[in-house]
């Protein structure tokens, strides 16, 4: 299905709102409000997600850069405190490594204390976005010793442990993420940008190429969109290191998620408030990730490439979705709830879905902000030229 592309402003208006609720959102003590549910009705438990702020920081930086305002200076200085100066903490024995911690008496559950590898990722790579605003807001050797600790999770063939739990004996990968690896190369990435060290630069790709590598021959390849800005970064990035990079094999991987990605969106004329979702139920996160994956693909996958011009009308579908879905007006205009509409039916699955179908969480705004800015950085290069 071909489409009309957005109009700037419209697009720029929704991003605005976007921002204006995640610096309402930013606690005085640099915490968010990390999840609501506007039904008044639905009891919201207790969770916090490390994680999630730290994406939610890198998001506010990138807006701040395009659009300076002293409000959301503020808060982006606020949420970085409390990443930098009570989230990070050395892994025991190992002084010259840092990690972002989930405790759980910050997180609300009864999962024992423990480093994600994706925390770790955002978290360097929210603090490196943190300098571009404020030069010198975390020390290097902070930044090199958060680095330090994404490489020690790292295995040989390039792989990740995902996580590291001191009451279990330390890595583990019995369970992974689909993310994390994606996340910490994309934070060594900021980091060699930071210090031009090959070591970021090295253990980045390896992560990268081992991805690439595995799902080569794979026709069901995952929707992996942080792997897609890691490889963004990693391909369009300045650097003289004689490491060899493998131009084509991280771009096979690129489209094989990207076909992914575009064999998921919703093209139901019968449910017109969906269409242009990447999930049938109306979701709204699942397509703000994917058209993050597929505008950062569209900066570097080859220009004459087929796949090129079905992204381009797959992204504007998605964002009309977005910002269809966004709230317009009220007490929490500009939020991004779970869904767009609860669905129907009176099953116990449903009932669920609808519970939290009006839920909105900072990462719900993070990812759909995240997806804005870069359709309007993409579309704003394209003012002189047909798509």
């Amino acid at each position: 299905m071909k489409s009309t592309p957005l109009h700037f402003e419209e697009v720029e208006d929704a991003i605005k709102a976007s921002a204006r609720y995640l610096v309402k959102a930013t606690k005085s003590d640099g915490m968010f409000t990390y999840r609501i549910n506007m039904d008044p009705a639905v009891r919201v438990k207790k969770r916090y997600n490390l994680l999630r702020h730290a994406g939610t920081i890198y998001a506010m930086c990138t807006y701040y850069v395009k659009h300076p305002d002293e409000e959301m200076k503020s808060a982006i200085e606020r949420a970085g405190r409390y990443l930098r100066d009570e989230a990070l903490s050395t892994l025991p024995g190992k002084e010259n490594m840092l990690s972002v911690w989930c405790d759980p008496e910050v997180n609300g559950t009864a999962h024992p204390p423990q480093i994600k590898l994706g925390g770790t990722g955002l978290g360097l790579a929210a603090l490196l976005n943190i300098e571009k605003i404020f030069p010198g807001f975390t020390p290097l050797p902070t930044l090199q010793a958060l680095g330090r600790s994404i490489l020690y999770m790292q295995k040989e063939e390039g792989s990740f442990y995902a996580k590291y739990i001191p009451s279990l004996g330390g890595l583990q990968d019995k369970w992974n993420s689909l993310f994390y690896p994606g996340e910490a190369a994309l934070g060594l990435l900021m980091l060699y940008e930071k210090e031009k060290s090959d070591i970021w630069l090295i253990s980045a790709y390896k992560g990268l190429e081992y991805l690439a590598r595995i799902r080569k021959e794979s026709t069901a390849v995952p929707p992996d969109h942080w792997a897609l800005l890691a490889t963004e970064k990693i391909l369009l990035l300045e650097h003289d290191s004689t490491i060899a990079l493998s131009r084509p094999l991280l771009i096979n991987h690129s489209l094989q998620i990207c076909e992914t990605m575009l064999q998921t969106q919703v093209d139901d004329l019968e449910y017109p408030r969906a269409e242009g979702a990447f999930s049938n139920d109306g979701k709204t996160t699942p397509t703000a990730v994917c058209l993050e994956g597929l505008l950062s693909a569209l900066t570097f996958l080859p220009k004459n490439h087929e796949i090129r011009e079905r992204i381009v009308s797959s992204v504007t579908r998605g964002i009309a979705f977005l910002i269809r879905a966004q709230i317009k007006k009220g007490k929490f205009i500009g939020a991004m709830p779970r869904a767009i509409d609860k669905i129907g039916g009176n099953s116990v699955e449903s009932k669920k879905f609808n519970r939290r179908a009006t839920e909105v969480r900072i990462d719900y705004l993070q990812h759909a902000m995240s997806a804005m800015m870069q359709y309007n950085t993409y579309t704003d290069t394209l003012k002189d030229t047909p798509v």
